[in-house]
This record gives C-alpha cells, structure tokens and sequence, in this order.
C-alpha cells in the first residue's frame, strides 16, 4: 500500500504540474457541453423549398400558403417548370420541389383525387427522407382540411373520425437536448479518459522515467493502479462538471439516482482507462498512441448509439457494440436521467462492463513487462 501511495502521489504532481491537463479535465468539456447539444441533434429546419404551380387556383395558392408557411420550410424559388427548378436543387439552393399539375383543383372537384410531385434532393440522405416525411404530412393534412369543408349537411352523410390522444413518454416536450446531452457527455468522458490513459506510461517511456520505475520494487499491479486512480478520480470530476453543466444550461435533472449514474461511471472509466493504459503498454511514442486512441476513440463513439440507435445497425455492428462500453454508458445514461431506471433495470449493464473492465485491466497488467 505504501509503494501504491507513493506512486499516486508522483502521479498527481505530474498532472498539477501540468496545466494543459487541467484545462482538458476541468475547461474543454465544460465549453464543449456547451455547443455540441446545439450543434447535434435531430431536428430538421428550414428545408429550402421550390415550388412549381401549373394550376394557379385557389386550392394550389392555398396549399403553397401551408407548406411555406411551416416552421420546417422555407419558400426560396417560384418557378414556371420543373426544369428550371431542377436547376435550384443542382446549385444547392433548393432542397426540395413540389410540383403542382395544371387541373389540380378541377380533379378534386370533379374526381375527388388528384395527383403532386415531391421531388427530394437525396444527397443528404436524413434531411431528404425528414423532408419529403415533413411534407408528405403537410399533403395529409391539406387533404383532411378539404374533405372537412366539402361535409355539407345534408347533401352529405358525415364522415367518421377518430380522435387521437397521444401522450410522449419520460420526455413530454420533446426535446431533443434531454436525449443528446446525456450522451454527449459520454462521449466527453471517453475522449478524455481514453487519450490522457493511452499517453500516459508512453510519456514514461519517452522521458526516460520509465526504466528507473523498472528497476524499483513497484510490482506491476501497483503500477497500472497507479497509473489509473488519478485519471479515474480526473474522469469523475468531469463527470460532476458535466451534470453541473447539463443542470444549469439545459435545466436536465436526472429523474433516477445520480448515486446510481457515480457508481456505473466508476465502472464505465474502470474500463475505458483500461483500455487506454492497454494501448499505451504498446506503443512506443506519444504519437503512435495518439493515433491508435483516435482510432478506437471513434470507433467506440460512432457505434455506441450517440446519433445511429444500436437497433438500426448491421449485424455485425451490433455485436462489435456488446465489447463497446461507451455504448452501454449512453444507454444507461438516458435510462436513468429520462426514464428513472433502477439498478434492477441496468444489471446486466453494469456487469457486462464491469467484466469488459477487468478483462482490459488484466490485459494491460500482464502486457506491461517490468524489466530490471
């Protein structure tokens, strides 16, 4: 315990010493916080929209008027054919074109049905699909409303109607901050932890430090503690900070347990702090660490279910996630701050990281050879 002691305290002198390391732990994920919920969500606004009218009735304006009047688009070209509205979505000005056919308003009248071209840039494919859904519903609407005033009685027998009440679930304004930010600040924590891990026993190597460890009585278990608690400790410091932040700017407060999301972020930077210490018993320089934490970093990010849900993922994406723990993380995070799960409920989460923990450890451990 004593050598143990010893080497925390090298440890924390060296990051006090350090300020960049400071600012990485106690500013950048403060200020980062701050603009990635902003940055990132789902939502999809101001679709630029091209209109082409060959009807120019009262229902075709009043359709324009609806569309263009929606918070989700933004009227930018009139044109008098298709083709020249072509060439707004080739020069990205236009994102989207309705085209509406001469006799429009006739067929409703005379047939009851007509027919509207929705022509979608798919270049972006989510702002495409979103887009063209958004104004598919518009056209729903706009039918419901014309069927709603041809009903005269009695000429005609009503129509019947049901009336939906829905409610929303664990986040009843939708807002998608309550979603993003708890998974944002995951994938904070995993920048952090895994880089300032992965560089840490090669700064060691590189300043020649590395071989008067080697010669000491320190056992190779007490190393790696040693080399993990501070940044353990750092990582929960970042993680209060970020609570903190998600409080007082996004008014989010944890609906479950904050005891519950300390003990599974304990868990969480056990393991990802392993998996840093891992990569630094590797390599050799600062760089080569540098880019084989990148590497994973994204990789455990783009699949731990941030923007893309596990459940859409291909096959084998979903069982590269089930050795992710930034996966199980965002899961757990959004179950306990949005729907108040208990630990009943993310058992077997915590295990199965608590397990991924032990194995990259233990891997770290036995990799690193203590030469005398």
């Amino acid at each position: 315990m004593k050598k143990l002691l010893v080497i925390l305290e090298k440890e924390f002198r060296q990051v006090f010493r350090n300020p960049a390391i400071l600012r990485m732990v106690l500013v950048m994920p403060v200020i980062q916080l701050l603009v990635f919920p902003f940055a990132a969500n789902y939502e999809v606004k101001n679709v630029s929209l091209s209109v082409v009218d060959h009807d120019h009735s009262s229902y075709s304006q009043k359709f324009i008027n609806k569309i263009s009047g929606s918070q989700y688009f933004k009227l930018v070209d009139y044109s008098p054919s298709y083709d020249k509205a072509m060439r707004t979505i080739e020069s990205g000005e236009a994102d989207l074109i309705v085209e509406i056919p001469a006799g429009f308003e006739k067929a409703l009248v005379n047939e009851n049905k007509s027919s509207m071209l929705i022509a979608v840039n798919a270049v972006n494919g989510v702002k495409a699909n979103l887009g063209g859904a958004y104004a598919a519903s518009i056209i729903r609407d706009f039918n419901a409303e014309i069927r709603t005033d041809w009903i005269q009685f009695p000429s005609f027998n009503p129509q019947p109607t049901i009336n939906v009440t829905s409610s929303s679930w664990y986040n009843p304004t939708m807002n998608y901050k309550i979603f993003m930010v708890p998974a944002i600040l995951v994938t904070l924590l995993t920048m952090i932890g895994s880089l300032m891990a992965a560089l840490n026993i090669v700064h060691e190597k590189e300043i020649g430090t590395i071989e008067q460890i080697n010669v000491s009585p320190i056992t190779k278990v007490q190393f790696i503690l040693g080399k993990l608690i501070p940044f353990w400790i750092m990582g929960l410091v970042t993680l209060t900070l970020g609570l903190l932040v998600s409080w007082l700017f996004y008014d989010i407060v944890p609906v479950g347990s904050l005891a519950l999301i300390y003990v599974f972020g304990m868990v969480f930077l056990f393991t990802l702090l392993g998996v840093g210490l891992l990569m630094s018993t590797y390599a050799e320089t600062q760089t080569q660490a540098t880019f084989v934490s990148f590497f994973v970093m994204m990789l455990f990010m783009l699949l731990g279910g941030l923007y893309t849900p596990i459940e859409s993922m291909p096959e084998w994406a979903r069982w590269i996630t089930k050795v992710n723990p930034v996966a199980y993380f965002i899961e757990v995070m959004r179950m306990i701050v949005l729907k108040g799960s208990t630990f009943a409920d993310v058992r077997t989460d915590f295990f199965s990281v608590l397990g991924l923990g032990i194995f990259f450890n233990t891997w770290a451990v036995i990799n690193y050879r203590k030469r005398s």
